[in-house]
């Protein structure tokens, strides 16, 4: 969630192609989680309704299991 917030603030808002101002930022999504991701930015013309979808391109962070904050489940010896 913190990456989306990250690219969301490096963004420049897009200009529309018919009203010539500035879109509004409407929603972004995580389309592609491999090697390098993609996240699709929507924004939207205040005036005309148009929208206009733009990418971001990163290399997500790979975290190894054991160094979560809290792991899913806990392995006890002995069974119990």
């Amino acid at each position: 969630m913190d990456r989306l917030k990250e690219e969301l603030g490096r963004l420049e808002a897009p200009a529309c192609p018919n009203c010539h101002v500035n879109m509004r930022w409407f929603q972004s999504e995580l389309l592609q989680d491999d090697q390098q991701s993609i996240i699709a930015h929507l924004f939207i013309c205040p005036n005309c309704k148009r929208a206009q979808r733009s990418d971001s391109k990163f290399t997500p962070v790979r975290i190894p299991l054991d160094k979560l904050a809290a792991p899913r489940f806990r392995v006890i010896a002995g069974g119990k």
